[in-house]
């Protein structure tokens, strides 16, 4: 039983700083009591939704403290504010007494991150998030078909006449679908719904953009990739490890799925239903715990991932890009050490948004700037992550100086 978390309030005067923007680590986020606080980004990418002004019962700092992060946000206060502060360690204690805040945290936290995730697919992928309905998930299918990857193709199929039997590609599903049966391996489908631990084979759709969900997933074994398929290629979003949380969108707003999930190699996840989900704050505070620890941690890179969609020069982008895995990551940049990341040069470049008609002579320039790296097993590696550091720094030195200009 975690302990129940003692009350500490402050008071700040208005105009007073809170919170600022720095290479700091957060160990406390606030409540507001009373009073009104701005809000302002430290990089500001995308206009807040609902506004940057908070009142009482809204709070901040969450995103930072819970990934144990730097800021990433300056808290103002516009008026005399009563706060109640509450430390990274006595989060386990607000899910058990506390459950409706933690909660208010936890749905935030997925709107927030179903919002960013569309200005950021707008600003990386070049295209627009508004499709006609179901469409994704039909040219999903058609995307596997065409890289005769049957198995995800009959799988993104089949979902299409499930969730849009009156879809307008609903025939021509069941055409490619019958051919893809042929070849496929395995119909992810039909697992029984009272089957908590499910086992995937490499390559395996565990879901996919566009169909609904009500389950969330627990990585036991194993590694899982998020991707997008944009412009008909496929963009790595994340490469997921045992313990990871996943698929928690759509079962705490009851959308429709935003991104795929694929096996990156044979796997096994716990799957968890919403009725399951609530009896956790009572009985295992500490998976609640985690998977506000895991919202906050993408919460917190995403936001760094918009503000790499501002920098103008693409070689830059790709090492700020790495430098953020490193710091999501907590590796060590102290000078010597190596790293391996968990994605290739191809894949970094469309993480970042680069064109394939730029991909080729930009991942040229950008290998032969940073002498550290080098391609391993398809994968990039550093023998000095502190390059990486020295490199960001120069790269930011010369684009300010463009701006001054």
């Amino acid at each position: 039983m975690a302990e129940k978390p003692k009350i500490t309030v402050v008071n700040f005067k208005r105009n007073a700083y809170i919170t600022v923007g720095g290479p700091q680590i957060a160990t406390c986020f606030f409540i507001i009591r009373a009073g009104n606080v701005r809000i302002s980004k430290v990089d500001q990418v995308v206009k807040e939704e609902g506004g940057d002004i908070l009142v009482p019962g809204d709070f901040f700092g969450v995103i930072s403290t819970m990934s144990a992060h730097s800021h990433i946000e300056i808290a103002q206060a516009i008026t005399d504010v009563v706060l109640i502060c509450i430390h990274k360690n006595q989060f386990e204690g607000l899910v058990q007494y506390n459950t409706p805040i933690v909660m208010k945290i936890i749905l935030y936290f997925s709107r927030r991150m179903r919002y960013l995730d569309k200005a950021l697919t707008q600003r990386t992928v070049k295209q627009s998030v508004e499709e006609e309905e179901g469409s994704v998930l039909f040219n999903l299918g058609a995307f596997y078909d065409n890289h005769r990857a049957y198995t995800s193709a009959y799988y993104a199929y089949h979902q299409y006449i499930t969730y849009y039997p009156e879809g307008c590609y609903v025939q021509k599903a069941k055409e490619r679908m019958e051919a893809c049966g042929h070849y496929s391996k395995s119909n992810t489908f039909q697992f029984d719904k009272t089957e908590l631990t499910r086992t995937y084979a490499k390559d395996t759709l565990i879901f996919a953009e566009g169909e609904s969900g009500d389950e969330l997933f627990i990585l036991q074994h194993g590694s899982v990739k998020i991707t997008k398929i944009a412009n008909s290629h496929e963009v790595l979003l994340a490469v997921l490890k045992p313990g990871d949380i996943f698929g928690e969108m759509a079962l705490l707003e009851s959308k429709a799925r935003s991104a795929n999930a694929v096996a990156y190699e044979d796997c096994t996840v716990l799957t968890v239903n919403w009725e399951n989900f609530q009896n956790m704050a009572k009985t295992q505070p500490h998976i609640i715990t985690r998977l506000t620890q895991l919202l906050a941690e993408r919460l917190w890179v995403i936001y760094k991932q918009l503000a790499n969609t501002c920098i103008t020069d693409p070689v830059a982008r790709l090492c700020d890009a790495l430098l953020t895995d490193l710091e999501k990551n907590r590796v060590s940049m102290q000078p010597n050490s190596s790293y391996t990341f968990g994605f290739g040069p191809q894949e970094l470049a469309a993480m970042v948004g680069i064109s394939q008609e730029e991909t080729g002579p930009v991942l040229q320039k950008f290998m032969k700037e940073n002498a550290s790296l080098k391609v391993v097993d398809n994968k990039l590696h550093t023998t000095n992550t502190a390059d990486i550091v020295k490199q960001n720094i120069a790269y930011k030195n010369i684009q300010r100086r463009k701006a001054n200009s």
